[in-house]
């Protein structure tokens, strides 16, 4: 990675491409009549965050594996819904919209021809890349997600952010720590603990029962931090109630691993790629040949005119 002298934008690409799929019509087509929707949504996507925030490093963040087997043997329901096909050699395949998966490559295709760095690195998720780049990082980061797993990454003395979209890209939630302290009750470092005993359906997490959002906040609040509840339990002065002790109690199991699975990576091993955002595209013949394939047309040019600033 080179040394970043501006502002490092990373992309959570996955959560991105599917806010596109459904925000853009099916009727957005390619030539032949394949849906280019979340091809060419991503494109305006990325065209208005480059116009709005003017990073001079960008990275695409990708599943490489969405659901890392070293997250599952820990907790085996970790996005166990959301599995179309188990693999025993490699990464169980994910359900997506049969629409959207013909598209993947095309985007991979896009963005490598267009030069913009595209980062993922086998037995990973793209937020363990991100968690990574950012932990690396000397200068400011926007994390773009629509996943609110991420804002454990909030720092505001790092000044690292995350760009929540709430409707499309065009409203974004500038998330740093005086939003989650109003929405939640803690800073960035204490999110993945308040995640960890709220519980995530859309994760397959359980959480700890009968501890909801406002009591996790509240505990947080009280004894600091996860390690400080779990020592509240064996303390019969500590200030916790007998059916929150009694439910804590019964958890440990699930509080002793869970948070290997919910705290983003910081250690991915990343390959060393140009971040700068690209004045001019890395293979101009490539692009052409992918702009008239799919019909890329007006978003593709409007990106190209703003790369060129």
């Amino acid at each position: 990675m080179r040394d970043v002298t501006g502002r490092l934008m990373l992309l959570d690409t996955a959560s991105l491409y599917f806010r596109a799929y459904f925000g853009v019509p099916e009727s957005v087509k390619a030539p032949d009549g394949t849906p280019v929707n979340a091809v060419r949504g991503l494109l305006e996507f990325i065209d208005r965050l480059v116009k709005d925030h003017r990073p001079t490093d960008l990275v695409a963040c990708m599943d490489a594996d969405w659901r890392p087997r070293w997250r599952v043997d820990l907790i085996p329901s970790y996005k166990a819904h959301r599995v179309a096909e188990e693999h025993e050699a490699g990464p169980d395949e994910e359900e997506v919209p049969d629409t959207l998966s013909p598209q993947v490559p095309v985007i991979e295709e896009v963005l490598d021809a267009l030069g913009i760095a595209r980062v993922g690195v086998a037995g990973y998720e793209a937020d363990d890349v991100i968690g990574t780049f950012t932990a690396l990082a000397k200068t400011p980061v926007d994390i773009v997600t629509g996943d609110r797993d991420l804002y454990q990454l909030v720092d505001d003395e790092r000044g690292v952010r995350v760009l929540y979209p709430l409707k499309g890209v065009g409203t974004l939630q500038l998330t740093d720590e005086a939003v989650l302290r109003e929405k939640y009750g803690v800073t960035g470092r204490g999110y993945a603990d308040l995640a960890l005993l709220r519980g995530d359906p859309s994760d397959g997490l359980p959480g700890v029962p009968g501890i909801g959002e406002k009591t996790a906040a509240k505990l947080l609040a009280h004894f600091g931090d996860l390690a400080g509840i779990m020592a509240a339990v064996d303390d019969p002065a500590a200030g916790l109630t007998p059916s929150q002790r009694t439910r804590l109690d019964g958890a440990r199991a699930y509080v002793a691993v869970a948070p290997k699975v919910v705290r983003v990576a910081s250690d991915v091993p990343l390959p060393d790629v140009d971040t700068a955002l690209p004045k001019a595209p890395r293979d101009a013949a490539a692009l052409e040949a992918l702009a008239a394939r799919w019909g890329l047309g007006g978003s593709l040019q409007r990106l190209l005119t703003t790369l060129r600033g």
